[in-house]
């Protein structure tokens, strides 16, 4: 008999592996599985040119005269183009040169009125001392459409080379402070109360040093207070860096499409680590990177990070974007530790077993089954990848089926956001591009430095089709994207984007859809026992006969953080039929919205309040 069983088990795992292979041999041409050949970055392997009928790579092209306008890039109007981004040498020589910078949305004045910060970089001259460095800015929102430069009021300049931005009330006084990681030390914001700010990042035991990325903030082990996660990209000596032909770094290295370039890695060059920083309540922070088990002792090159409960349990988890090396997904085991589930639950490879060079995160409910999805931006010659959730921390990469393959291999992705662009109460993608390599221009590959941004409608739940670029509007702009935020910068129901591009100033596209579809919005303030802003706090709301979820986070994209408000397209229900917040403390809460069309202000515990 126990042969027999033996012998059937067998017979099972062959069969098994022939649906595998089947499944394969089915696949499109374009996503049969990639050998590609060892270089800096992970990517696939090349794929032929795809040009517009005015034979322009398309990452630079595809316009569509007279098409529906979507957003209007109303920077220059706004008064934003007093920002201009700097990042190094134009020719990016070493790696250090090339991420750019995110952006942040917040109300650091509590006026009700979202403004913006973007970072800056730096140069190496003026880490050096030898030149004036790049600032970062702070804008205030005016309430009129302008915004005006508070930066030398508010003391938040950072004058350092900045990457990575997250929002988060990390003491609880109900104003929001800002967490920068640098290439250098970070800095720790804190907001005074009075429009300025101070940097406390020494003192709190958060300022670090070497080269951290993306931020994100969460209450990860249940006291009310915000705790911080810091990823580390490369140890980059300033003296010595990795370019071609110096250090002994292996010609691969300095590879892509097999072309040699000045700049190297990440691959072939040291990690740094990543922290996750708890929080004492005293205005200090711990390391307890080691003890909860998210230190990174791999040295994966760590770009972008989001707390969210991605399996539902009460608890915050943890995913983060790597560069060229497979994501980590960190299930939350609720004794401040963390299990590492990132290969089991899918979300480390593609479907095809691929590491992939990851930019930015995502995080929404994009097919309404209650449950967080994720998606991510990767490096040309690879797609931008879309995992559902399956539930128990099970993921599935469904790129192909739901139509974002093909559309984003050319691109070079980088900030990233679920958002509803024309409030029909399906999540939308919006992908922010621009490449690492300003000579790509010079070669007929199909991919461009300056890239214009995407953004994929969702149909239906399942199925995305591209929003045709339309000539004049803010998706024709071409150019060097890196961060991007999302929020509603006008109070007037509808998504906008900003998005900080190397080199240059900023873009805000406004959104312009002109439909009857209703909406609505609510600022959670948490109570004793949940973060002040509610970070973490999940919104389930029916409309319709339609079941959403929105949670409130900090963080992801690419070095970015948005609009903490949670917002909800209605489509053409002017009724909401119930509202369910879950808070971080765990209590359940049902409330009640009368209208739509507005913004809400709902206290844990009181319900809404008139503000």
């Amino acid at each position: 008999m126990k042969l027999l069983a033996s012998r059937l088990s067998l017979i099972a795992l062959l069969i098994l592996a022939l649906v595998v292979l089947l499944g394969a041999a089915q696949e499109p041409d374009d996503r049969k599985p990639q050998k590609p050949e060892s270089m800096g970055v992970a990517t696939g392997n090349p794929h032929p040119p795809v040009k517009d009928a005015l034979s322009r790579p398309i990452t630079a092209g595809g316009f569509v005269d007279g098409g529906t306008i979507v957003f209007i890039d109303v920077t220059k109007q706004a008064g934003l183009d007093r920002f201009r981004h700097r990042s190094g040498s134009p020719e990016k020589t070493t790696i250090l040169e090339t991420p750019g910078s995110g952006v942040a949305l917040l109300d650091y004045d509590n006026d009700g009125w979202l403004d913006i910060y973007l970072l800056n970089g730096s140069t190496f001259a003026a880490l050096k001392g030898k030149e004036a460095a790049p600032r970062a800015m702070l804008f205030h929102n005016n309430h009129d459409g302008t915004f005006t430069d508070v930066t030398d009021k508010a003391g938040v300049a950072n004058e350092r080379w900045g990457f990575g931005v997250a929002v988060g009330d990390y003491d609880n006084d109900g104003w929001p402070d800002i967490y920068i990681s640098n290439f250098g030390k970070n800095r720790l914001y804190h907001n005074n109360h009075d429009g300025t700010f101070t940097d406390v990042a020494e003192k709190a035991g958060v300022a670090l040093g070497g080269w951290s990325t993306g931020p994100t903030w969460g209450d990860y082990d249940h006291d009310g207070l915000l705790d911080l996660f810091v990823p580390g990209y490369v140890k980059f000596d300033m003296d010595h860096p990795p370019i071609a032909g110096q250090g002994g770094l292996p010609a691969s290295a300095c590879q892509f499409r097999g072309v040699n370039f000045l700049m190297c890695g990440p691959r072939g060059l040291p990690g740094e680590s990543d922290h996750l920083f708890h929080n004492n309540g005293d205005g200090t922070f711990t390391d307890v990177s080691k003890k909860a088990g998210v230190a990174d002792p791999q040295g994966y090159y760590g770009l972008a990070s989001v707390f969210v409960d991605m399996d539902d349990d009460g608890w915050l988890d943890l995913a983060v974007a790597n560069d060229s090396v497979p994501r980590y997904l960190y299930r939350n085991r609720h004794d401040g530790t963390f299990e590492d589930v990132s290969y089991l639950s899918g979300f480390a490879l593609t479907n095809e077993g691929l590491a992939q060079a990851s930019m930015g995160i995502a995080v929404g409910d994009f097919n309404r089954d209650g449950k967080v999805d994720f998606c991510v931006t990767t490096f040309s010659d690879d797609y931008k990848t879309l995992y559902r959730n399956d539930g128990g921390a099970n993921f599935s990469d469904v790129t192909y089926p739901a139509g974002l393959g093909a559309p984003t291999i050319p691109f070079l992705g980088w900030g990233i956001g679920f958002l509803d662009f024309d409030n029909d109460g399906l999540l939308d993608i919006f992908i922010a591009n621009g490449h690492v390599y300003p000579s790509v221009d010079r070669r007929d590959w199909g991919t461009t430095w300056a890239e214009r941004p995407q953004l994929f409608r969702n149909l239906n739940g399942t199925k995305f089709e591209e929003v045709p670029p339309a000539t004049g509007s803010g998706l024709a702009d071409v150019i060097p994207a890196r961060g991007a935020a999302f929020g509603d910068l006008f109070n007037d129901g509808h998504i906008d984007v900003v998005l900080n591009n190397m080199d240059s100033p900023p873009s805000l596209l406004r959104n312009a859809v002109k439909n009857s579809n209703h909406w609505i919005a609510f600022k959670l303030v948490g109570g004793p026992k949940s973060p002040r802003d509610a970070v973490g706090a999940k919104v389930f709301l029916s409309a319709g006969g339609v079941r959403q979820r929105a949670d409130v986070f900090s963080g992801g994209s690419y070095g970015s953080s948005s609009d903490p408000r949670l917002h909800f397209g209605l489509g053409l229900s002017a009724k909401v039929e119930k509202i369910e917040i879950y808070w971080p403390s765990g209590k359940k809460e049902e409330i009640v919205a009368r209208g739509v069309d507005r913004i809400l202000t709902v206290i844990e515990g009181q319900g809404v309040v008139e503000k």
